[in-house]
């Protein structure tokens, strides 16, 4: 009896799961892929869940899909939208949404998983699944590799993955070389002097301090960097003070830095440093800022004979045409960690959840970046049809492309 991938998949949306607490999530794919008869092992870096399918002699792929949430209040007005809330690492509760699409990205894995058991006959090998968690942490990869995946499973020669995104379904995008870009998340502390608001000729105002520091921080790809090449900065949060009449001692930025490679990457830092630590000095600070590195992703960089290969194979598999070269995104992935701790190849792709026609009438008029809802909006939601089918043939298809 076939797996209900539509059951699941609304399954999977109506109760989505916050980076490292994807217990629910785990075991149900965990228990998939024991009903397909793969060798499971789960809470491998904390919640992620391995599966293994031997079947002869051959090369050995692994196949990732990461399945963290994200707390963003869901407005699509979906009858399987989500209601859930959950407790972020500060102990806050907030509403929790599969915003990035990785409900889809599970669903689509257990689908290609059942057809690749079906098929079992017309190839060999290996495929080693990784259910992944906190990918929105860029933490969980990392975390699976450092519970020993490298010394406990067949090494891989090849890492694949792909990510639902606003593109026409049906359409896949997926580029030789960089993907996706390389990032870092960055908490700056600010400091000043807190006292009464009625007095702030006694403070250093941290609150001033801050807006002034994000505003600076603009400049850097503005004006530093060459507009021929890819950088983002973006202060993704902002917070200070508990009361309209206290100014606080401290303030807080949280930075989300993108780019190309690590001599942009050398650039952008030293210049978030600079400014960060002159609109300090500029405002009296008696304490130097601090600065604490969240997160490190590398770029994301598709092997270009792999890559043509799984093209190749993709295009044959959904008609010519259907795939494209998306240009590299400035998103960042922790997919690479896998292929890059392993020395392998990866392939990384992207594949559409927006309904052709909508998309094709938002881009006739030019409203392609305010009406259709990107990864991380309140709003994302890809269509279930041909998204998840899509989505089982197209990793399908590429690990048969190395295991055939």
């Amino acid at each position: 009896m076939s797996i209900d991938l539509d059951a699941l998949y609304r399954d999977l949306h109506q109760h989505p799961e916050l980076s490292f607490q994807e217990t629910r999530t785990a075991g149900i794919a965990a228990g998939h892929l024991r009903d397909l008869g793969l060798e499971v092992e789960d809470s491998v870096g904390i919640t992620g869940v391995v599966g293994i399918l031997r079947n002869g002699d051959g090369p050995v792929v692994w196949a990732r899909a990461d399945m963290d949430a994200l707390p963003v209040e869901e407005l699509t007005g979906l009858p399987y939208a989500s209601t859930a809330t959950g407790i972020d690492p500060d102990g806050n509760t907030v509403p929790i949404m599969h915003a990035c699409g990785h409900d889809m990205h599970v669903t689509a894995m257990i689908g290609a998983v059942e057809r690749l058991v079906a098929e079992q006959s017309a190839w060999s090998g290996t495929l080693v699944v990784l259910i992944q968690p906190a990918e929105e942490y860029g933490a969980g990869a990392k975390a699976m590799l450092d519970a020993g995946l490298l010394n406990r499973l067949p090494k891989p020669d090849v890492v694949l993955g792909q990510h639902v995104t606003p593109l026409p379904a049906g359409v896949i995008g997926v580029r030789p070389g960089p993907q996706m870009a390389a990032a870092d998340g960055i908490t700056v502390t600010l400091h000043g002097r807190g006292g009464h608001g009625s007095r702030p000729h006694t403070t250093i105002d941290p609150v001033v301090m801050a807006a002034a520091t994000v505003m600076r921080l603009q400049t850097i790809a503005s004006r530093e960097l060459d507009p021929r090449e890819v950088g983002v900065v973006t202060v993704g949060s902002i917070h200070a003070g508990t009361k309209s009449n206290i100014i606080p001692a401290d303030a807080t930025l949280a930075l989300s830095l993108r780019y190309p490679d690590d001599a942009a990457r050398a650039q952008i830092i030293a210049a978030v440093e600079r400014v960060v630590r002159a609109e300090a000095a500029a405002s009296g600070a008696e304490r130097e800022p601090e600065f604490r590195t969240e997160h490190t992703l590398p770029p994301t960089i598709n092997d270009a004979e792999a890559t043509a290969r799984v093209t190749a194979a993709l295009e044959r598999a959904l008609g010519e045409g259907t795939v494209i070269d998306p240009g590299m995104f400035t998103g960042s992935e922790d997919v690479s960690w896998f292929a890059r701790d392993a020395g392998v190849p990866l392939v990384f792709w992207f594949w559409g959840g927006v309904d052709p026609e909508v998309f094709a009438q938002a881009k006739a008029a030019g409203t392609l970046s305010s009406s259709i809802p990107t990864n991380h909006s309140a709003y994302f939601a890809p269509v279930m049809h041909p998204t998840i089918e899509v989505g089982v043939t197209a990793m399908a298809t590429a690990v048969r492309e190395f295991l055939d």
